[in-house]
């Protein structure tokens, strides 16, 4: 396990180098700019609708830092923004996203935060829960029917997903055939008002795995470099044939559910405010600079950076056009767009 809030030890970095410890604070620090964006923009009525991540960064960043990019398989859900930037998404692509605009890679007809991207290994995902787990598991067997190695698919969800019927069937189909996935759980502790412990009598999601005749696992979230060594040991282990993996990261969703959702008529704020002194931004920073990684100095100036990115992004995709009336039923039909034909 990483020692990364305990001081005066040694940073167990589990292989990763500076520049790349460096580049999981960056995509951290943008998650959270982006993440807030989305919330100033839908308060100003510039969009409609946005999702909020804050709390997710550090499980996010690291388990993206052990995706292989341009060969494993990313089959993420609604709230994986940072994820989404850490394979390789530009703030640009996501902004477009969130204004809808034609240019996306969507064409503009996707919720917010529901990305795709062939050129980054992308699936698309649906806003039904547990709809892509069998997205996912599909193309894992598609991997390994055609026999292609060293690649695997990381499908991710939050603790609600669970408790879906379509996860369950996933998950006994994966470990049947052994498939080379890893399904990483991304426990924030709600499912929208949920409470964990109104979902399921066993709220410990990583013990399920020993029903299905795979390894499983739980660690803390809130620590990137521990996510990284957990979630690139089970993805290598997919790789090379030793299949499925069951991983529960443990995390706290900050914001409310969504700019639709008042999470105060169901949790108080001293609750959050509790969870927030696990924050795993500020917490990471102090980790660079006691281990001397980065200064203050170069924190803020990422900081800078990052704003910086956040607003070209902004502006340009705002400037850009809304998808035209004409192309509605782009992409749904076959042949003729009129569906009775």
């Amino acid at each position: 396990m990483a020692k990364t809030d305990t001081k005066g030890r040694a940073l167990d970095r589990h292989g990763l180098s500076n520049d790349q410890l460096r580049a999981i604070m960056r995509t951290m620090l943008m998650q959270r700019q982006l993440d807030n964006r989305g919330f100033q923009l839908n308060r100003q009525g510039k969009v409609p609708f946005a999702l909020g991540s804050e709390g997710h960064e550090a499980l996010q960043a690291g388990a993206a830092m052990a995706f292989r990019r341009g060969s494993d398989i990313l089959a993420p859900y609604y709230r994986d923004l940072g994820l989404a930037v850490g394979i390789g998404l530009s703030p640009f692509e996501i902004m477009l996203s969130i204004f809808a605009r034609a240019e996306d890679h969507n064409g503009g007809r996707q919720f917010p935060n529901h990305y795709s991207s062939k050129r980054a290994g992308l699936m698309s995902f649906s806003s039904i829960l547990a709809a892509h787990i069998p997205h996912a598991v599909g193309a894992a067997f598609a991997l390994q029917y055609r026999g292609e190695k060293n690649r695997a698919v990381l499908a991710t969800c939050g603790d609600g997903t669970t408790s879906e019927g379509e996860w369950h069937e996933s998950m006994n189909f994966a470990a049947i055939h052994r498939l080379p996935m890893v399904m990483l759980v991304e426990n924030n502790e709600w499912a929208i008002s949920t409470p964990l412990d109104r979902q399921m009598g066993q709220p410990e999601i990583w013990k399920r795995a020993a029903g299905y005749g795979i390894p499983g696992e739980r660690f803390n979230g809130f620590d990137p470099i521990e996510t990284y060594a957990v979630v690139n040991a089970a993805l290598e282990r997919a790789r090379t044939g030793g299949g499925p993996t069951l991983l529960e990261g443990m995390c706290y969703r900050f914001l409310a559910h969504s700019t639709d959702d008042n999470d105060m008529t169901y949790r108080t704020k001293e609750v959050v405010a509790e969870h927030r002194k696990q924050d795993p931004v500020p917490r990471f920073e102090e980790v660079l600079i006691e281990h001397g990684i980065m200064t203050r100095v170069d924190i803020d100036a990422m900081k800078k950076d990052v704003l910086r990115e956040t607003n070209e992004a902004t502006d340009r995709a705002e400037a850009l056009p809304y998808p035209a009336p004409a192309e509605l039923y782009t992409h749904l039909y076959e042949g003729a767009w009129q569906p009775w034909q």
